[in-house]
């Protein structure tokens, strides 16, 4: 169905006439179109789909004006708005195929996106949400459906992993949704885009992406360690050179938290809906690039190599062993994770 491009006369006026708009593929949530404004392509995107869309527009705004401070550049460049239409007019980037070993520069583009924003930034965007006491009851729930008994303590473990989640106090600016897709390759860098879902909080919530397998992204992959150590050491080298601070070691509570949510095995639209890990132990369903008990054995292998030294999640780790055998012996034929993004 062909929709008339959403520009009024006050945004034309500011970026200039749109000619030759092409429709381009997005989500059900938006409405994207390349134009040429003065002989220049350019983006426009309008948001759309329900009572959330203001929101999602607020967010984007908010996050694109932040992520403005930083140079180089990490975003395409904010050209114009129409907040009664919900409209943003962006710069126009040529993405390129992505490089073998894209998760180091997409790495360094991430740290310098976090780093756009800080305590004085209080308030201009929500702060994250992690994981909350029903995940964990849902999790300790499919332990028992897999015949795997709970450490004692482990209960104690989660609720104050939750607790420190939920108090964490960092300000960097989290993408939200930083998955491949949402990264392009250009050739003056990576830029990412798409901050609907952006978010104040710690860094280490999205760090923790490239180890746990994208929890949020259809495309998932699980980089060979060797590059995975390459980008998890760019991105503290670049957050070092931003901020002068260096990056907390322990990536294990942001992974921890990543594996309780079971929303993260199901698209956005499927989210809050219902009990995703119950589903788990049923039946299997493919997301893009990998099915659930792909995702969620990768999950549980991460998170019990990262505990198994012990620690604050030492009963956890012990846990996640014994679930990660009790799915392989269930389902063998389950193959590892893709090391390459499609």
């Amino acid at each position: 169905m062909w929709v008339p491009l959403p520009l009024g006369e006050r945004l034309w006026a500011e970026v200039g006439s749109p000619r030759r708009a092409r429709r381009l593929g997005s989500s059900p949530r938006s409405r994207v179109w390349r134009v040429e404004l003065s002989g220049t392509p350019a983006v426009v995107k309008q948001l759309v789909g329900g009572p959330g869309a203001t929101e999602r527009y607020t967010h984007e705004v908010a996050a694109l004006t932040l992520v403005s401070r930083v140079d180089p550049p990490v975003a395409p460049r904010l050209l114009g708005t129409d907040s009664d239409e919900r409209v943003l007019v962006l710069e126009y980037l040529e993405h390129q195929r992505p490089r073998e070993d894209w998760v180091v520069a997409y790495a360094e583009a991430l740290a310098r996106l976090h780093a756009s924003a800080g305590r004085e930034d209080s308030g201009v965007l929500a702060g994250w949400s992690g994981p909350t006491q029903d995940d964990v009851d849902f999790f300790l729930r499919l332990s028992r459906t897999l015949g795997v008994a709970a450490p004692l303590g482990v209960r104690a473990e989660l609720d104050d992993l939750v607790e420190r989640l939920g108090r964490s106090s960092g300000s960097a600016l989290l993408h939200g949704d930083p998955c491949p897709g949402n990264d392009l390759h250009t050739s003056s860098g990576v830029r990412f885009v798409d901050f609907e879902q952006a978010a104040l909080g710690d860094g280490l919530i999205e760090l923790a992406y490239l180890r746990i397998g994208f929890p949020t992204c259809w495309c998932v992959t699980a980089p060979p360690r060797p590059l995975l150590d390459a980008a998890e050491a760019a991105y503290r080298a670049a957050w070092r050179q931003q901020t002068g601070l260096d990056v907390a070691d322990d990536l294990a509570d942001a992974c921890a938290g990543w594996l309780l949510r079971g929303d993260a095995l199901v698209e956005r639209a499927r989210r809050g809906t219902r009990d995703q890990l119950a589903r788990i132990a049923r039946r299997d369903w493919r997301w893009g690039t990998a099915t659930a008990r792909q995702r969620l054995i990768h999950r549980l292998g991460i998170v019990g190599e990262m505990t198994a030294g012990g620690g604050e999640l030492e009963g956890l780790g012990q846990l996640t062993a014994a679930m990660r055998d009790s799915m392989l012996t269930r389902w063998p034929s389950l193959p590892p994770l893709p090391a390459r993004r499609p």
